[in-house]
């Protein structure tokens, strides 16, 4: 198998196998006070020291979530309805248009449901979020708005956002400022104090760490209004009991990515400069989607013209090629990226994307495989067409 969609999730490094298994049989409750559950609660303040001293944050500032989803959901929602308690004329929520939908559907549910009014900020052509385009989105009374939300690096395609000249806009008028940081760790050096942000999210599997588990790092000074009541874990912002062996496994597995993060970095670079350069030799008429230099160095995101996306995903995946399309599968009819449709390309461009996101296991022999399949699949592909679909997602 050549598994080429890490963006996805990583497997998970050796250590932070060895460091969970090493629990999964241990008794104790984070918040018990018998000698079980004080050693349990050891662990957990141990690894979100060591999660904090990898992002740059204060232990405190570190609160364990579920992952990426409920970090985001938590962030958004709460921070909204904390602001706009506060101050009601804070009803406005500012998001990219280029978000994951852990961001995307949580802003639209606020609008729906809970009476904000939402605003999208729009993409360059590259899917870079730039500081014209927020102001833009901020529009004649930046005080009426609550949050502002942009991704620190896309998930479909890799651009990067400039968050700190982000966050100097939205410091002139009190907004708070959340990003989606999910992509990042494993390939870019976060500082959480220099970004500006008040609330940050991550998750473990991203980084070679276990499923279901991540963090929302947020700032001394930001109150966010809890989802979910009992308990009053994690400052009272995520109750419910503490997955020890999760934490430890993600603790252990962002540590040594962080580690070991400048090796990592210049050897899938050049596996990624391989991968584009003999993909175009290929397929000339292949579209690199993204930023050149400013976008995550595992990521490769191409518009196979004349291509559905997942007419190539499964004629690779029958090769034993693991990649992913950059669009969403509602109901099992392919529909148009909607990153895609927001950095201009057309509804075709948009249903005929695949992504290749190397890892810390990725070898040259994962890209030999790949152009060795990858012929084969394009002109199959191309031969079965792009057929037109009817309820594409709306541009935002």
């Amino acid at each position: 198998m050549t598994y080429l969609d890490n963006a996805a999730t990583t497997p998970m490094l050796p250590e932070a196998v060895a460091a969970m298994t090493e629990l999964l049989g241990t008794p104790g409750n984070p918040s018990s006070l018998h000698a079980a559950g004080r050693k349990a609660r050891r662990q957990v303040e141990e690894s979100r020291e060591r999660v904090a001293r990898a992002l740059g944050c204060g232990s405190a500032e570190v609160v364990f979530t579920a992952g990426g989803t409920e970090a985001n959901n938590i962030a958004i929602k709460g921070i909204a309805w904390d602001q706009r308690a506060k101050d009601p004329r804070r009803n406005r929520i500012v998001a990219g248009s280029t978000e994951h939908h852990a961001v995307l559907d949580p802003v639209r549910w606020l609008g729906e449901s809970e009476g904000f009014e939402v605003t999208w900020i729009k993409s360059d052509a590259t899917g870079e979020i730039t500081v014209a385009a927020l102001r833009e989105a901020l529009g004649p009374d930046p005080t009426t708005v609550a949050l502002v939300s942009v991704i620190l690096a896309n998930n479909e395609v890799g651009t990067i956002s400039d968050i700190a000249a982000l966050t100097e806009v939205t410091r002139e008028f009190g907004i708070r400022f959340h990003t989606d940081a999910v992509q990042a760790p494993a390939w870019l050096d976060l500082d959480f104090s220099k970004l500006g942000v008040c609330a940050m999210s991550v998750s473990a599997h991203k980084v070679g760490g276990p499923h279901g588990i991540g963090a929302l790092i947020i700032s001394r000074d930001c109150h966010v209004t809890p989802l979910i009541h009992g308990g009053g874990q994690e400052r009272d912002v995520r109750s419910g009991t503490l997955d020890t062996p999760a934490i430890v496994g993600f603790a252990t597995a962002l540590e040594i990515t962080t580690a070991k993060k400048t090796e990592t970095v210049i050897r899938v670079a050049a596996l990624r400069d391989d991968l584009v350069k003999r993909v175009k030799e290929i397929s000339p008429d292949a579209i690199y989607s993204g930023a050149i230099t400013n976008r995550l160095v595992n990521n490769a995101h191409f518009v196979f013209p004349g291509c559905l996306g997942d007419s190539l995903l499964m004629l690779l995946d029958a090769q034993s090629v693991e990649c992913s399309v950059g669009s969403a599968c509602n109901a099992g009819v392919p529909q148009p990226s909607h990153v895609m449709l927001a950095m201009g390309a057309d509804e075709d461009q948009a249903r005929s994307t695949l992504r290749f996101s190397l890892g810390w296991n990725s070898t040259q022999a994962d890209v030999d495989a790949l152009i060795t399949a990858l012929p084969s699949a394009i002109e199959r592909a191309k031969r079965a067409g792009v057929p037109k679909v009817t309820n594409a997602p709306v541009r935002v």
